[in-house]
């Protein structure tokens, strides 16, 4: 296959797919993974792609959002990681603020049923996890639940976060740069996160190191707002410096 049908094929799954990364391309291609990062920058210049961390997404697609169910298949032994490390932030009879997100949600999976502790949450795949933990007094926010996170957003949730002050907020995220912070595609779950940031005075990143490098439509904060960042050793450590020089304290599981 010469370089224009292959580029032309890695643009059609990425449209198809809203999301290409390099090895699973090179193992498709039978090409070495330098081949298709040329491809890719190809399609980059062109202004077909926009190259993200360890792949590409259409041009136009910052707003892609993945469904739950396939972020909760992603990089899974990396969630298990994160979650089973982020235990030992749980305030000890405290309080916390559980995010949105298939990474966070595995936290609140992994919590003991015997835990002593006061939860808000505005996602419901949290809540459900939860729910039957005696020891815990679980608080649901409401509002707007938007069905690609099962997570309440708008005005009610927003009201709800300005009432409240936690000790631990775990946060989620699509996306993580540096530079650029923290980014989601919605700007509704956006205003709900910025919220719940606000509503903490010690904030965990949980979040896997395929979303490094990864800039979405919204953006919700920076890494100033950010105490520490859990995630995998997959983080390139480029990415770890820039992020602990920004005042973050990053650990790697």
């Amino acid at each position: 296959m010469y370089a224009p049908e292959r580029q032309q094929e890695i643009l059609r799954l990425a449209r198809e797919a809203g999301r290409v990364d390099v090895l699973s391309l090179a193992d498709r291609f039978q090409v070495t993974a330098e081949t298709v990062r040329r491809d890719l920058k190809a399609l980059d210049r062109a202004g077909l792609v926009r190259r993200v961390h360890g792949g590409a997404i259409p041009a136009g697609r910052l707003d892609f959002e993945p469904d739950l169910t396939e972020r909760e298949s992603t990089a899974a032994d990396e969630k298990d990681r994160i979650a089973a490390a982020a235990l030992a932030e749980l305030p000890d009879g405290g309080s916390v603020v559980l995010d949105a997100g298939s990474t966070v949600a595995r936290l609140a999976a992994a919590i003991p049923v015997d835990t002593a502790l006061t939860v808000v949450t505005h996602a419901l795949p949290v809540a459900a996890r939860l729910a039957d933990h005696t020891g815990i007094d679980l608080h649901l926010v409401g509002g707007r639940v938007r069905h690609r996170t099962r997570a309440a957003v708008d005005a009610w949730a927003l009201r709800a976060y300005a009432e409240i002050r936690a000790d631990v907020l775990f946060l989620a995220t699509n996306g993580f740069t540096a530079q650029g912070g923290l980014t989601t595609p919605d700007l509704a779950e956006a205003a709900v996160k910025r919220a719940a940031m606000a509503a903490a005075r010690r904030v965990v990143l949980l979040a896997d190191s395929a979303k490094a490098g990864q800039e979405h439509f919204a953006c919700f904060g920076s890494f100033a707002d950010v105490d520490l960042l859990i995630t995998d050793k997959g983080l390139d450590p480029a990415h770890k410096a820039a992020i602990e020089a920004a005042g973050t304290e990053v650990v790697l599981v």
